[in-house]
């Protein structure tokens, strides 16, 4: 039966030079892997912790994404949009358009995202230098695979 209950929250530190908020902690959540082939593979979820200050980077995907603000106020950028929203707040990003949020508040930010996939992949557009790489540019595009992440 592919019910999640528990989620393996990371820190967010230097691992990723582009995206360094180690403050902040994210979970990735997807449907298990079972023997018998019947889960679903079309939807991922990211759980995330933005601490007070904290600010995930301008960045793409290749696929459609929405974001719910769950507590906390969340200062969200969709393409040429700033704007400022609370909990229950949904944000939709289409595929390949420029976004970035984050956390302008005293008190810790609550958010998830759901995509179509198990395999999330992106490309930064903006940093969060990870100390030593303020001057490098962003990596190349990156992909995660989350069943190979579920399995270690």
């Amino acid at each position: 039966m592919g019910i999640v209950e528990d989620r393996n929250y990371q820190p967010l530190g230097p691992e990723d030079p582009d995206d360094y908020r180690p403050n902040s902690q994210i979970a990735f959540v997807i449907d298990p892997t079972v023997e018998d082939g019947k889960y679903v593979r079309t939807l991922g979820f990211i759980f995330e912790e933005c601490a007070p200050g904290d600010y995930i980077p301008l960045h793409t995907h290749t696929f459609d994404e929405a974001i719910v603000i769950d507590e906390g106020t969340a200062d969200v950028r969709l393409g040429n949009e700033t704007r400022v929203v609370g909990p229950g707040a949904v944000v939709f990003v289409p595929a390949g358009m420029p976004h970035a949020w984050g956390n302008p508040g005293p008190s810790l930010l609550r958010a998830h995202g759901v995509f179509p996939s198990d395999v999330l992949n992106g490309e930064y557009l903006e940093r969060n230098p990870a100390p030593g790489t303020e001057g490098d540019p962003p990596q190349p595009p990156f992909s995660l695979d989350l069943r190979e992440m579920e399995t270690g």
